[in-house]
């Protein structure tokens, strides 16, 4: 969730609009809202969530305070609004904070912390914000570690944002976790990509060639620390692991439309 410009406090105003832009109260939300995400790379995330929502859940790794969840919510919004009423997005954190977003690291910031936990817990933030967009019914919160959850999931997906933890380990798991249940045609969206160390950390970067490498994916857009790829091989279920690790394939529940 890290951006090379990443801050917790808003700008004075987000940059114009863009053609076919998300409603612009809903983008001056998620522009204020704690998070690591510059506009423009937000308003490129609901333009691909905007196209995908229609063919089946979207799925967010990293919820943080919610920042993101909007600009995908507004893209099920619009989507049901133009007849796909199934349209959601599920989004997973176990709401702890990542490594760098702990006591001592630079993005560490204390009014995340529960007193009560002595440990931050950015649900509260997240919920805040979800009322504030009046997207209880859009965004559908999932608490919990998302190896775990990754371990039973069995829903094809019309789009994967991974913007959770930002270690090798992290990153892969989610990727190989939930990128198999990404369908054909389907979005893989990695954030905090960054191919110089001196920019950010490298693990998105390592994963995101894995992802190109493994011949399961095809790059369409590329904006600051965003990549956006399509699936180009292979059907919900199948690896993504590439040559890496060969794994057996679950039986998926059911095919987005």
């Amino acid at each position: 969730m890290i951006a090379d410009d990443a801050t917790t406090t808003p700008s004075a105003e987000p940059p114009a609009e863009p053609p076919a832009a998300m409603w612009p109260d809903l983008r001056r939300l998620a522009h204020d809202a704690r998070g690591f995400m510059p506009v423009e790379e937000g308003d490129l995330l609901h333009a691909e969530a905007r196209g995908r929502a229609p063919h089946g859940p979207l799925l967010e790794v990293g919820t943080w305070c919610g920042k993101s969840a909007v600009y995908l919510g507004a893209a099920v919004r619009a989507a049901r609004e133009a007849g796909a009423p199934d349209a959601v997005v599920f989004t997973i954190d176990h709401h702890r904070g990542s490594e760098e977003n702990q006591p001592g690291w630079e993005y560490h910031d204390p009014t995340l912390v529960d007193p009560h936990a002595g440990r931050i817990d950015t649900l509260p933030f997240f919920r805040r914000t979800m009322v504030d967009a009046g997207m209880e019914d859009e965004v559908v919160a999932i608490v919990g570690r998302a190896p775990l959850v990754a371990r039973w999931w069995r829903t094809p997906l019309s789009m994967l944002f991974v913007d959770g933890g930002h270690t090798d380990e992290h990153v892969t798991n989610d990727y190989l976790g939930f990128g198999r249940w990404v369908a054909p045609g389907g979005s893989l969206v990695f954030h905090d990509v960054f191919e110089h160390p001196e920019d950010g950390g490298q693990a998105p970067w390592r994963c995101y060639r894995r992802a190109l490498e493994s011949g399961c994916w095809g790059q369409t857009h590329e904006l600051g620390s965003m990549r956006i790829l399509r699936r180009v091989r292979g059907e919900a279920g199948d690896s993504v692991a590439g040559r890496w690790r060969p794994e057996i394939r679950p039986r998926p529940h059911h095919a987005p439309r």
